[in-house]
């Protein structure tokens, strides 16, 4: 199989459900007691967030390539970034890796299209919900996205750093963060919902929210990862 490398860290929580995801996946697939080779290069959430939040493309894509350069340089064939954010400079990190990166946003555009999902709600960080990287993903296979108002994305963004980034996980939270699924509902006629931060995972981790399917951005990566490494 092929050397796994993860660019981690960004958040602490998710790297940690990355790695236990990868790990199921791949038994799933090899049943001989073997597990897959993975290298974890964890980096300073806080760095990448003020630079995401700052709109600091340039600054962005040099970080997370010489990151990528470090994996690549310890043995690793591939590589992802373990978060929905930093792929607001997927392709232009894409273009100067060393090796072959998956993303995040490609791999659930392909799970949404293969249960011929046409509308979706988008969570996330404020970066996520207002980027166009989704969107541009999403749009070329006519699939719709929908985000929640300026007001529920505020209130997203602050527990989704202050809470979930943290492994806090709230029922209070929980309850909130349904409300604003059934308002998109409601709105906009959305047949799914998109986990588009890794730590939302945490506190939505059942197949359907509020009676329709959830795509969980985590899981799906961790498979396309899998797929990947053992790819002939």
């Amino acid at each position: 199989m092929k050397t796994i490398g993860m660019i981690g860290g960004i958040g602490p929580e998710s790297t940690i459900e990355y790695y236990r995801l990868i790990n199921a996946s791949y038994a799933e697939r090899i049943t001989d007691g073997s597990y897959p080779l993975m290298m974890i290069n964890s980096i300073d959430l806080q760095k990448l967030r003020q630079m995401a939040e700052a709109d600091e493309r340039a600054e962005m894509t040099e970080c997370l390539v010489s990151e990528i350069q470090k994996l690549a340089r310890a043995g690793a064939e591939f590589g992802f970034l373990a978060a929905n954010t930093p792929h607001m400079v997927f392709e232009e990190v894409h273009r100067q890796s060393p090796v072959p990166l998956i993303s995040i946003v490609e791999a659930t555009c392909k799970a949404a299209k293969g249960r011929s999902l046409e509308k979706l709600g988008l969570f996330g960080t404020r970066m996520t919900m207002q980027g166009r990287f989704y969107p541009d993903v999403f749009s070329r296979e006519g699939i719709a996205l929908a985000v929640p108002d300026e007001h529920d994305q505020v209130y997203i963004h602050h527990v989704y750093f202050n809470e979930l980034v943290k492994g806090k996980v709230l029922q209070e939270t929980r309850q909130r963060l349904l409300k604003i699924v059934d308002r998109l509902k409601e709105r906009e006629g959305i047949q799914g919902l998109i986990l588009g931060g890794t730590e939302l995972s945490l506190i939505f981790r059942d197949d359907t929210v509020c009676d329709i399917p959830v795509l969980d951005t985590t899981k799906i990566h961790a498979k396309a990862i899998v797929d990947e490494a053992l790819a002939s």
